[in-house]
């Protein structure tokens, strides 16, 4: 009998030595795909939510558009994109956009309305018009909870980036679906262990730049 350890079969450097091309290629995909999806749902969020801002009606349709959208499952979604927009990327993409735009478009509208009427008085009395109360007054003082919306965004997305398997776009989810086909648990492993990564990394990063952006909410609470 060997008196030596047997190996893990859910840890293997040897795996992952042995298929480094593969693993960069799938990680590369999943953070590319995750940002340019909270980029894009970003730049959408923001008008919508300054649109709403102030406007009941308009908020309660946006939000309502938005929160439909969030609702139908991942899987449902991409197969209704599929016959119109293709079986890959763009698909992807369109799907992990409509995820984001609820977390965005509600943080940013808690944002904009959460700044004090004193506030506001105060911007009119110095003769601040909309547009500039709007850039230097309520966006910085929403810039908080839009920093939480992104966060929220980016790790909802790293996690749904891996579904997209099913249409042959899925970074990370290639791996995991391929270890699960072969039952090569170091590959299932692998896989999880870099979407958890980049779900922290990307998380850590906007905390980080969130804090460095509003000095004043640290300044507040000393």
């Amino acid at each position: 009998m060997s008196l030596d350890a047997p190996a893990n079969p859910w840890f293997s450097l040897a795996y992952v030595r042995d298929n480094q091309a593969d693993i960069v290629e799938a990680l590369g995909q999943h953070v590319t795909l995750t940002v340019q999806a909270v980029v894009i749902a970003l730049a959408m969020a923001l008008p919508l939510a300054v649109l709403a801002h102030g406007r009941p009606r308009v908020a309660t349709a946006v939000l309502g558009i938005s929160g439909v959208l969030y609702t139908i499952p991942s899987l449902a979604l991409f197969a209704i994109l599929a016959p119109f927009t293709g079986i890959g990327r763009t698909t992807v993409l369109i799907g992990l956009v409509a995820y984001g735009l609820l977390v965005l478009v509600r943080n940013i509208l808690v944002g904009l309305e959460g700044v004090s009427p004193g506030v506001r008085d105060a911007a009119r009395g110095l003769g601040y018009g909309r547009l500039r109360m709007l850039l230097t007054v309520e966006l910085p003082h929403a810039l908080p909870s839009v920093v939480v919306g992104l966060r929220l965004a980016t790790v909802t997305t790293v996690a749904l980036v891996t579904i997209g398997v099913v249409i042959g776009y899925g970074g990370l989810g290639q791996l995991m679906f391929r270890g699960f086909a072969s039952s090569y648990r170091a590959e299932i492993a692998t896989a999880t262990l870099l979407t958890l990564a980049v779900a922290l990394v990307g998380d850590l990063l906007l905390w980080f730049g969130g804090r460095l952006a509003t000095p004043w909410t640290r300044v507040g609470a000393r």
